[in-house]
């Protein structure tokens, strides 16, 4: 991929449908999940992008069998529950954060040592949120420095790990999938209390492996996994990633005569905070043909151009949203009135320092849009809109929110837009398709 990519404004509506693909959260969880089974799961829509593909080659590391059938189709078979081998190299996580934290969580109670490194933003990233609840199970784990920073080593305790109450600071679904991966070990139940409900693909999944959890209010409980108690299902289908579809939601909003078609989204309501603020702030959206599938609710969202209006939100809303703040961001620079951001520290310690950045890119093709706040932002729509050049922080999520804002306005040129192959690697050409008014 070029080192810069340019994007042109389009000055007609976009038209038509587009295949989100797979949910990255989910796509991680169902090769990890199955790992830990004696029987072939197959799974399709995987989303074949380079974070879920750390994913693939640390569980291969452990010993698990992956075959992928094509791009988005693949057959994993463990070894069992208690099936993982000790790797024979350092198992290295990428850039992805999930598969870092919730295979700390699965490799903390194994017989054997484990050792992670990972990319120059991996290394940069706190693992003390994961790292302290873990220890109070009995975790042996080690990290570089005070903030525990990759390269990690798990070191086997000779011991069955304890089963806890945590009472988590953060609403972190990481965080939370850790302590619950490392709790199918534990020798009691393993209870997780948030300050609000982070998103819930772990539970969902895990119940349908057989593993029973008890949820009330913002707890949930764990209880290990006796002898043949986990069951891996024939097939998993991974609903398209709602994080993904969001460019789309915006796009398809603040491009006046638009109206798009978006298939196959997952709707789970601890990940749909973006439809709720996208509303709230007056898009025309709407769900059809709602479904269940795999444990998840599915949808069709049909999305077209609307004005908006700028809204105020906040922490209670955040771990339902909190990786669409860049695109959100775009969509209130078109909203009349400020939109007041609010409880989103947590982008801070993101792959990148996400309210730092969509400050720093905004102010250079929107000047003065933007005041950069302790916990988050705010935006002043309608501020005239330029063409410049900006930097995707090597993020995937700033390289596509800046990719929408630039098509929407005056144009836009991105350096380093491979960041994009982490979560949506055919964004830009899916983008050219619809600026060309093409169809599937």
């Amino acid at each position: 991929m070029a080192e810069i990519q340019t994007i042109a404004p389009v000055r007609h509506g976009w038209q038509g449908e587009v295949e989100i693909p797979g949910d990255k959260s989910i796509s991680h969880r169902s090769v990890m999940f199955a790992g830990l089974g004696n029987t072939p799961v197959h799974i399709r829509n995987f989303l074949h992008a380079a974070d879920c593909l750390s994913t693939v080659g640390v569980m291969r590391a452990l010993g698990v069998d992956v075959e992928f059938l094509n791009e988005n189709e693949l057959i994993v078979t463990g070894k069992g529950l208690h099936g993982l081998t000790e790797p024979m190299t350092v198992l290295d996580a990428g850039n992805s954060g999930t598969t870092l934290r919730l295979m700390m969580g699965l490799l903390a109670p194994q017989p054997f040592l484990s050792t992670f490194c990972g990319d120059a933003s991996l290394t940069r990233r706190p693992m003390g949120r994961v790292l302290l609840p873990l220890s109070a199970m009995g975790a042996r784990i080690y990290g570089r420095n005070t903030n525990n920073n990759l390269p990690l080593t798990i070191v086997p305790t000779g011991e069955k790990l304890r089963g806890i109450h945590y009472e988590s600071p953060v609403a972190s679904a990481q965080v939370k999938s850790a302590i619950l991966l490392a709790g199918l070990y534990a020798d009691a139940p393993t209870t997780v209390t948030e300050p609000y409900v982070s998103r819930d693909h772990t539970e969902q999944m895990l119940a349908g492996f057989g593993v029973r959890l008890e949820r009330t209010g913002t707890n949930v409980t764990l209880f290990p996994v006796e002898e043949g108690g986990y069951r891996a299902p024939e097939e998993i289908t991974v609903p398209g990633d709602i994080s993904s579809a969001a460019y789309f939601l915006v796009a398809g909003t603040i491009i006046e005569g638009s109206r798009l078609l978006l298939k196959n989204v997952g709707i789970n309501p601890t990940r749909t905070g973006i439809l709720d603020v996208l509303t709230e702030m007056g898009a025309n959206i709407q769900l059809e043909n709602e479904r269940t599938s795999g444990g998840e609710r599915v949808a069709d969202i049909i999305v077209a151009s609307a004005s908006l209006r700028g809204i105020s939100f906040g922490a209670e809303i955040m771990p339902r949203l909190i990786d669409e703040i860049p695109v959100i961001a775009v969509a209130a620079l078109f909203a009349e009135g400020d939109t007041v951001i609010t409880g989103a520290g947590e982008l801070r310690v993101k792959e990148t320092d996400r309210l730092h950045a969509i400050a720093e890119e905004f102010q250079k093709l929107a000047p003065g849009s933007v005041e950069e706040q302790e916990d988050g932002l705010i935006i002043h729509g309608k501020t005239e809109i330029r063409q410049a050049q900006v930097s995707s922080w090597g993020d995937h999520r700033m390289a596509m929110s800046l990719a929408v804002l630039g098509v929407a306005a005056e144009g836009v040129r991105i350096e380093e837009p491979d960041s994009v192959n982490i979560s949506y690697p055919a964004f830009f050409s899916e983008m050219e398709r619809l600026s060309k008014g093409g169809s599937l």
